[in-house]
């Protein structure tokens, strides 16, 4: 290597530390060696992978995306993957995917009082898992993870290191490719799933950078559900949650899916089982995390965020709705909205917030592969009248929550539209294991020496 190219890459690694560790001690961080003979030696190879190194650093915003989807029954075919991308907004990849479904089952008799099948569930983890991590990498690994069966769940983070290889799914690499042993272990999957809980045909899929795990301490992840559909109790309708701490921020994500029903009155049981799932909702303690605080209830975490076919409607006939929709006046549509008016009344969700809608409603469609909502006139034969609504919601509280986005899909794969919200926020700082340091591979060391042989790095 020439002199001119080894100043030129020593150039570009000082101005990397600088630009990444500014608010380090300079002691650890600033002093890049001019000294050839000693430098040479740990150069090489180094900057190419320099730019990777995930440093504990003082800017803790992420970027968390939330996403709902009611699939009317319908299983998951490997032809989604194009709608999954669109609706997952891949193009601004987030830090964190919280995914909540509903209906990944047909309400049937035997699927709600029968026993709990994982099978849908899995098959819905596997295909996010493959495009999240086929987007990212080309991820040939993908932890094979059912959801979880009980409440009494929580993630370990040590287990994670001493996966072996029979633990994920080999799935086969893109066309002229091969894999080598280097790939095989690094390739596990950028987005690791860190929860999943199903009941019935509810069901919740979270997801988080692995680069994460590594500068945030991430804990107490837990899960519960309420189910207050039939008769109160059953898991027709209900909710399922994931509490989770990341540094000093304690979350809690929610996918519910309230009563149906457009009549007077109808939206009085959705209140009634917001109420529900706001008091039955609970994740579980050890002994000894009551010396710890952690949150118990929902409304006990920092940032809470709630979505899923909530269900309510519009205060509007039917007629006059779709004039609007055609329009696109969707601020004169918000007017007539059921659960503006309860925000805006305190009827439940008070002091929550929402984004602005600026989208068609996303219910109900008339049938699969179809653009046109159902019944209005002239009416079809067999199809259900229902006013369009927006059923689909995404609602937060909290501080430090802002929100960049929010949006609906154009998948046709059921009578619903997806929603999506992205989300920036801030967690807690924390203090770093080894303070002012970066954390090099075993064949650097871990402080570069300085020009002067014999000279502390402080």
């Amino acid at each position: 290597m020439g002199n001119r190219q080894r100043k030129s890459r020593r150039k570009a690694i000082r101005l990397w530390f600088i630009k990444r560790r500014s608010k380090a001690d300079a002691s650890h961080l600033s002093e890049v060696s001019d000294n050839d003979e000693q430098d040479d030696e740990c150069m090489d190879g180094f900057f190419g992978r320099s730019l990777d190194m995930e440093p504990c650093i003082r800017n803790n915003e992420l970027r968390i995306f939330v996403g709902t989807w009611n699939v009317a029954g319908r299983s998951p075919v490997g032809s989604l993957a194009l709608d999954l991308i669109e609706w997952l907004h891949l193009k601004e990849p987030a830090d964190i995917y919280v995914l909540g479904f509903q209906e990944i089952v047909p309400l049937k008799t035997k699927t709600v009082i029968g026993a709990e099948d994982p099978t849908e569930a899995t098959n819905w983890n596997s295909l996010i898992g493959k495009t999240l991590n086929s987007k990212y990498g080309g991820a040939w690994l993908t932890p094979m993870i059912i959801p979880v069966t009980n409440d009494n769940y929580q993630y370990d983070g040590a287990a994670e290191s001493d996966r072996r290889l029979s633990d994920y799914e080999i799935s086969s690499p893109a066309r002229g490719q091969t894999r080598t042993k280097c790939e095989l272990s690094d390739r596990v999957g950028r987005y690791k799933l860190m929860a999943s809980k199903k009941m019935v045909g509810v069901f919740i899929s979270v997801w988080m950078r692995r680069a994460l795990l590594k500068k945030h301490r991430v804990s107490e992840v837990k899960v519960s559900s309420v189910a207050c559909g039939i008769m109160g109790y059953l898991g027709n309708k209900g909710s399922v949650s994931v509490s989770m701490s990341i540094g000093g921020t304690s979350f809690c994500f929610v996918a519910a899916h309230l009563a149906s029903g457009e009549k007077k009155g109808d939206e009085g049981k959705r209140n009634h089982q917001v109420s529900e799932i706001f008091r039955r909702t609970s994740f579980p303690r050890q002994p000894e995390d009551r010396r710890k605080g952690l949150p118990l209830t929902i409304l006990g975490h920092d940032q809470i965020f709630w979505f899923g076919d909530l269900n309510y409607r519009l205060y509007l006939e039917d007629n006059l709705a779709r004039e609007l929709i055609k329009q696109q006046n969707w601020s004169a549509l918000q007017e007539f909205d059921q659960l503006r008016k309860e925000l805006e009344e305190g009827g439940v969700f008070q002091g929550w917030k929402e984004g602005n809608i600026e989208f068609a409603p996303t219910y109900k469609y008339s049938s699969y592969n179809c653009n046109r909502y159902s019944g209005g006139l002239p009416s079809r034969a067999g199809e259900k009248q229902r006013t369009p609504a927006w059923c689909d919601r995404i609602l937060w509280y909290g501080k430090g929550v802002k929100q960049l986005s929010y949006f609906r899909s154009e998948s046709k794969f059921s009578d619903h539209r997806p929603v999506s919200a992205l989300f920036s926020i801030h967690v807690e700082d924390q203090k770093c294991a080894r303070s002012g340091l970066v954390s090099f591979p075993p064949s650097v060391p871990s402080t570069i020496p300085s020009k002067a042989p014999g000279t502390g790095q402080g």
